[in-house]
């Protein structure tokens, strides 16, 4: 559950009560789910990791903070981020954690990312090179493997093999101790390949390894959040039949044992949540086929006169780039505009905004409003034209189903359209 900013609110009480945790936990189960993420980065006076043990579900962590500790700047603000100058504050850290949780059901994450997620050489330039960068990677997740060993008997382990991570590996730069699961991870965008970093996407493959015989895994998006153009509050508007592809591939190569689908929220991810949900169940399955059953599970009588909305939503929603995943959330609507008011306040107009060459490439400021707006005006058409249809859909359906239609697509389809619309006439002003 990384990312569920829609679970905080329901109760003034902060991190997430009980009583908010409790159906999330059951709806993983009744999926046939057996383990969790539970929150990331939330207080850890929070119920969320002792609710999920006491329901006999298995506790695994997120990459950012491994082994379950609590992340090195929140237990020491003051203190310099770097293993290589406090690797004694980082391994009480781990250490603290292994002994909290060492009679649980735990896969113990080994992992070394910067803090806030990103790569630690972001903020220690002195790690330049890859060999550099892998070296000190591998010797901190052995080091985490060794700390789990002296306290744990017969641990069970996985690696985060997440964006900057899974290159270098690839690459020969990582070495990761025996029997951990290797778990690879999507770009965020729903293919199997890393991630973008800022401007730098190299797009290395990511689907496990075929001829790795030890255990491996994936981390799969339905949901992300980069501040550039992913889907957080929105459905993915990955077409059905891609993410359908992508996981029976990644079936193929060995990626079946432990799948950690990244869901955020749940609601607004219903549909995609329930297809991942047969396939770890049954190993394949029709896209169109689990579309009819599911909307048929989930509208009765309507669910005929909603299927070609739902098929249309990732039509209409808008490219940003050439390749078949690069299709926009609602991020890419806000994050954009807020840089490119930003760069137009700063009265830098001369110069060309460096934070969005990973969507426009090497061009002008003003080359760049062009290319946004060019984008914006087709895609814009489109959405119009599927809120229409939706909005003619809605009015005919029983009031039970509307309102869950509404929260279900509707939102996600309403946020596209005044999304696109109001960047375009930020552009044009």
């Amino acid at each position: 559950m990384n990312d569920e900013v829609c679970l905080i609110g329901w109760k003034e009480e902060y991190p997430p009560t009980k009583e908010v945790w409790q159906p999330v936990f059951e709806t993983l189960l009744r999926c046939g789910g057996n383990i969790v993420i539970p929150g990331t980065d939330l207080p850890k006076t929070g119920i969320h990791q002792e609710l999920a043990v006491e329901m006999g579900l298995w506790v695994t962590h997120h990459h950012a903070e491994p082994l379950g500790a609590e992340m090195f700047l929140r237990a020491y603000p003051n203190e310099t981020a770097s293993y290589k100058e406090n690797a004694a504050l980082f391994e009480k850290l781990w250490i603290d954690a292994i002994n909290k949780q060492k009679n649980d059901k735990i896969i113990w994450t080994l992992s070394f990312r910067g803090q806030g997620d990103t790569p630690f050489w972001s903020t220690d330039p002195s790690f330049d090179t890859p060999q550099k960068r892998g070296k000190l990677i591998s010797e901190v997740v052995h080091r985490q493997f060794e700390l789990i060993k002296e306290r744990v008997n017969n641990p069970v382990c996985c690696m985060a093999l997440y964006g900057e991570i899974s290159e270098l590996y690839k690459g020969g730069y990582i070495n990761v101790p025996e029997d951990v699961i290797k778990v690879w991870a999507d770009n965020g965008y729903g293919k199997m390949v890393s991630r973008r970093q800022e401007n730098e996407n190299l797009r290395i493959s990511s689907l496990p390894m075929d001829n790795d015989t030890s255990p491996q895994g994936i981390y799969y998006h339905v949901t992300f959040h980069d501040l550039q153009a992913s889907n957080h509050l929105t459905m993915t508007p990955l077409p059905i039949g891609i993410l359908t592809n992508e996981l029976e591939n990644v079936l193929e190569t060995g990626g079946k044992d432990l799948w950690l689908i990244n869901s955020g929220n749940i609601r607004q991810h219903l549909y995609p949540l329930d297809l991942i949900k047969e396939m770890w169940k049954k190993g394949k399955i029709n896209s169109s086929d689990h579309r009819g059953e599911f909307l048929k599970r989930t509208y009765a009588s309507d669910s005929k006169k909603l299927s070609l909305l739902y098929e249309k939503y990732s039509e209409a929603t808008l490219y940003f780039g050439n390749h078949e995943d690069e299709k926009a959330g609602e991020q890419f609507y806000h994050h954009p505009a807020r840089r490119i008011i930003s760069h137009w306040l700063s009265g830098e107009t001369d110069t060309a905004m460096k934070s969005l060459k990973w969507a426009t490439g090497e061009m002008s400021f003003e080359e760049q409003i062009t290319w946004f707006k060019d984008r914006l005006t087709v895609g814009l058409t489109d959405l119009q034209l599927l809120r229409e249809q939706a909005n003619e859909i809605m009015d005919t359906l029983s009031e039970e189903n509307k309102q869950r239609f509404h929260d279900q697509l509707m939102v996600s389809i309403i946020l596209h359209e005044s999304g696109c619309r109001g960047f375009l006439l930020l552009l044009k002003g």
